[in-house]
């Protein structure tokens, strides 16, 4: 698959929290969540489901196709690990957070696999 902006990956791992978090997401959701215009989100959501991955049901509800819900979940699974591994070295968990939001984005597969691995060691 074709790698998908920064931008379009913010927008899936905001919406697969909203949706842990509240059982279903909408757009209006997004743009209050991030704190972006609807009409932003409305171009961002369009685009993703062009790409393949979300779908959007009549009533406006986002639901992940496969290959969405995927990525959404291996962008999610870099912020966690990215973050806890910031706070283990002793990064406040404020700043790990933040600093992890831009790494997930960056950071190569193989990189990360060595990331995650050297967590379980410790």
């Amino acid at each position: 698959m074709k790698k998908v902006r920064e931008s379009a990956e913010n927008y899936l791992e905001t919406i697969l929290l909203i949706m842990k978090e509240e059982g279903s997401c909408r757009s209006i959701d997004v743009a209050r969540r991030l704190n972006y215009s609807k009409s932003s989100v409305s171009r961002g959501v369009n685009q993703l489901i062009k790409k393949g991955l979300l779908l959007m049901a009549p009533s406006g509800h986002l639901n992940f196709t496969d290959k969405g819900k995927k990525l959404a979940n291996e962008i999610y699974e870099k912020h966690k690990t990215v973050t806890g591994f910031l706070e283990k070295i002793g990064v406040p968990q404020e700043v790990a957070e933040e600093d992890a939001c831009r790494i997930e984005h960056v950071i190569s597969s193989i990189t990360f696999e060595a990331l995650k691995d050297h967590l379980k060691k410790l």
